[in-house]
């Protein structure tokens, strides 16, 4: 809250995800992508697109010694959502960013993940 009484929202807000048109929660796609055996953590942010406003991207870490490409998590995801909800790119981290209480730091994956060219298209 600033001197006037004027609250600025810093998070959370920017979670839900408008691709096409579209609402896309990225708790729905996290929960798909957390069922696939490779898959140790995971977040989903809406980063910026030319075509559709904005697209999921899943930021994911592995499990120890797990192998996974982004085609094959994407796929997963296709077989259990709708095609719009699925990511287009997939960001494999050693881990995620978290706060000192554990929550994961979404604006942080949105600055460096936002960008750069898709690993995986629609």
């Amino acid at each position: 809250m600033d001197a006037e009484g004027f609250i600025t929202l810093v998070d959370r807000k920017k979670d839900m995800i408008i691709t096409g048109g579209e609402n896309v929660y990225p708790i729905e796609v996290e929960q798909v992508l957390y069922r696939h055996p490779a898959v140790r953590e995971v977040a989903v942010v809406g980063v910026a697109d030319d075509r559709w406003g904005e697209t999921p991207v899943a930021v994911v870490a592995l499990e120890e010694g797990a192998e996974a490409t982004a085609e094959e998590l994407v796929a997963h995801t296709r077989d259990r959502l709708a095609h719009f909800k699925c990511p287009t790119r997939i960001e494999f981290v050693p881990e995620l960013p978290r706060t000192a209480t554990g929550k994961v730091l979404k604006t942080v994956l949105r600055q460096r993940h936002g960008g750069g060219e898709r690993a995986v298209g629609r």
